[in-house]
């Protein structure tokens, strides 16, 4: 029988880190769309490193970093009595770093896309950057919003060597659904693990079903 406990805990994660991600996001893929600093390229290779780089690299360094017994996890520590290690806060914090690409890729493209002549005429009107940013820009790139909120929510869900590394494999805390598929398996409990899986993969499935569909309504609404 399946243990509800680790799916639970899961679209939790999911669900913060999606929340955060998207506060963090729209003002930095704003500033990447706008910005002509020649630092840019480097901003956006480090953003896009999470693409290419093996999830216990990441998992790694991070686990390294907020480790107690190291220099900036102890200032987190002793100042703030925050322990990222072990911890539902940790599992957090990794996967907003691990899934930062997937949301902001999108909503930059769709910021990149937009004519110039929408800013131009905002700050024409007297309009701060803010504001346009807020009313003008991002209702003209809902799809793009869309699309990096979904694909961020979804990547989370299927986190496996960053949360194992930064979290291991604790009951109720850090044990995501993920966790609980590779224990199964390691304990030959092909039943348990299948069960796991064909539940992630049909959520997942409908979840990007109805982004494509959502999209290509949109798509049909503009051209005609």
């Amino acid at each position: 029988m399946i243990e509800w406990g680790p799916i639970i805990l899961t679209f939790q994660l999911a669900t913060v880190t999606t929340l955060l991600l998207l506060l963090i996001s729209v003002p930095f893929a704003y500033w990447l769309s706008e910005t002509r600093s020649k630092l840019k390229p480097v901003v956006e290779t480090l953003v896009s490193m999470p693409l290419v780089l093996p999830p216990t690299v990441l998992g790694f360094y991070l686990l390294v970093a907020f480790s107690p017994s190291n220099d900036f996890g102890a200032w987190l520590d002793n100042t703030f009595g925050i322990q990222l290690v072990f911890s539902f806060e940790g599992l957090v914090v990794a996967s907003i770093i691990y899934s930062l690409p997937f949301m902001v890729q999108p909503i930059q493209s769709g910021l990149s896309s937009l004519p110039s002549s929408l800013r131009e005429g905002s700050y024409v009107m007297g309009k701060s950057r803010v504001t346009t940013l807020f009313r003008i820009l991002l209702p003209n790139i809902r799809p793009a919003l869309l699309t990096g909120i979904v694909l961020a929510f979804a990547h989370t869900i299927g986190e496996f060597g960053v949360v194992l590394m930064i979290g291991g494999n604790i009951p109720d805390k850090t044990r995501v659904a993920s966790i609980a598929i590779y224990d199964e398996v390691e304990s030959l409990n092909y039943a348990a693990a299948n069960t796991y899986s064909v539940f992630l993969f049909v959520v997942c499935f409908l979840i990007l079903l109805l982004v494509y569909s959502i999209n290509r309504g949109r798509l049909k609404i503009l051209r005609s």
